[in-house]
């Protein structure tokens, strides 16, 4: 299967309308917010015993994200290339331990 992934805003309608297609919750956000955490959950037993399939399950959390943010009306595209130039221009310093600590706080 080669499909050309679009944008970000072509993916979550893409997503919303297999969702809509396969009866699934399209209405219920709280509900979504869960799938997505055991999404998530499922990457991370994925990883911790490298079962293999990590892609699937990061794909999978992801594919949930995407949903939300199309039934939520937010172009998650562009709400992260916002959120990554406000990361990219922050200034960080390490403390005592080595952990990094924003400065602008």
């Amino acid at each position: 299967m080669n499909h050309t992934i679009g944008t970000t805003a072509d993916v979550q309608k893409r997503i919303y309308e297999n969702k809509k297609n396969h009866g699934f919750n399209i209405t219920d956000i709280s509900m979504e917010f869960c799938l997505t955490f055991g999404e998530l959950s499922e990457a991370y037993d994925a990883w911790r015993k490298r079962k293999g399939s990590l892609g699937e399950e990061l794909a999978d959390t992801v594919i949930y994200l995407l949903g939300l943010a199309e039934i939520n009306g937010i172009d998650l595209g562009v709400e992260i290339d916002k959120k990554m130039l406000v990361n990219e221009g922050r200034v960080y310093k390490k403390d005592k331990n080595g952990v990094p600590v924003r400065q602008d706080q």
